[in-house]
């Protein structure tokens, strides 16, 4: 693993149990890979009677995002505030994340950055099992915008 959740805490406005991921396990000028093992936690934030549905996957590949964004120097600090603005071809192929014993897997791929925007596709994966696909855009220090 090339660094892992303090590191990540560091770079996310995410920490504690809502902080994800576990590890990135790979990264570079344009692609990230995170592992997560909160997926199987009943206490995970997101679950809802202890399980965890496959759309929180989008927040997974946010951080996973958000990660890269600061591992590239992208954001070149953590930024104040993000605003997830639009999701496209979300492909759920499962209902419930927390139904794979496995750690999962969450790829980035950066697709398109300009200004103080960035647009990513994304996959998720528990072993050989492709859970949820799609595409995200995100403003960066989005309070800058709307304000």
């Amino acid at each position: 693993m090339l660094m892992g959740r303090a590191e990540i805490e560091a770079l996310i406005p995410h920490a504690g149990d809502m902080c994800l991921l576990e590890g990135v396990t790979h990264w570079d000028a344009t692609h990230i890979t995170c592992n997560a093992h909160s997926h199987r936690d009943a206490n995970n934030p997101l679950a809802r009677n202890g399980r965890v549905h496959a759309l929180t996957g989008i927040e997974f590949a946010a951080q996973a995002m958000g990660v890269h964004g600061g591992l590239t120097g992208l954001v070149g600090r953590r930024p104040r505030a993000g605003l997830l603005v639009s999701v496209r071809d979300v492909l759920a192929r499962v209902q419930y994340l927390s139904d794979f014993a496995e750690d999962l897997q969450i790829d980035a791929e950066q697709l398109m950055a300009g200004g103080n925007s960035v647009t990513y596709a994304f996959r998720i994966q528990a072993g050989t099992h492709e859970l949820l696909t799609g595409r995200a855009m995100v403003v960066l220090d989005a309070d800058e915008v709307v304000s």
